[in-house]
């Protein structure tokens, strides 16, 4: 009768012990064992320093990109500033975004001397670290992202304050050839012509 049992022990029955249970292994009775110091998670070693702080040296920010800024880089800069930034410093970068009408602190307009002289690496250490009322978004935005919408802040101030003899033959800037009174909107304001309407919500 004997021969017809098995005696097996298949996977799903195994020694083995599962995440922060107790055990008697151990000496202090934790299944969990802490990290060893120094160790890095795979991906995780940021042995290019300047790629993951922006700086050169000690509070030095740098002012070259780690990388090719191309037509792509700069799309997608755009995309993430759309998404991350605008709400703050509007798409146009001048720091009158949708929560400063609604009454948050009012951020600096990119295209005030201190800022159009800051290097590239001061945009991504802000954007790493925080800075006075804004916080940090290393949490939301890669570090390559970071860098492309750096790129992309740089593009913005460009232009703000090109030159007609800085843009390529046969093109003409649209302020030259179709000036717009009063103070142009930011993507919070109404378009030309509805400014006074009173909007009906359905």
């Amino acid at each position: 009768m004997l021969f017809g049992c098995g005696f097996r022990l298949d996977m799903h029955i195994q020694p083995k012990v599962k995440p922060l249970r107790q055990s008697d292994f151990f000496e202090d009775g934790r299944a969990s064992r802490p990290l060893i110091p120094g160790t890095v998670a795979r991906g995780e070693a940021r042995e290019d320093t300047y790629y993951y702080t922006g700086m050169v040296a000690a509070n030095k920010p740098g002012d070259e990109m780690p990388f090719p800024v191309t037509k792509e880089v700069l799309e997608r800069g755009q995309e993430r500033f759309n998404i991350y930034c605008t709400p703050c410093h509007s798409r146009l970068g001048d720091g009158n975004g949708m929560v400063v009408q609604r009454g948050y602190r009012r951020p600096p307009s990119f295209h005030d001397p201190k800022l159009l002289n800051a290097p590239l690496g001061h945009f991504f250490d802000v954007m790493t670290n925080g800075f006075g009322a804004m916080p940090d978004y290393a949490a939301q935005v890669t570090p390559t992202d970071r860098w492309k919408i750096a790129a992309y802040i740089r593009a913005l101030q460009l232009s703000q304050r090109a030159t007609q003899a800085e843009v390529p033959p046969g093109t003409q800037i649209p302020s030259l050839t179709a000036p717009v009174s009063g103070t142009p909107g930011t993507g919070a304001t109404l378009p030309p012509g509805e400014q006074g309407m009173e909007r009906k919500t359905p």
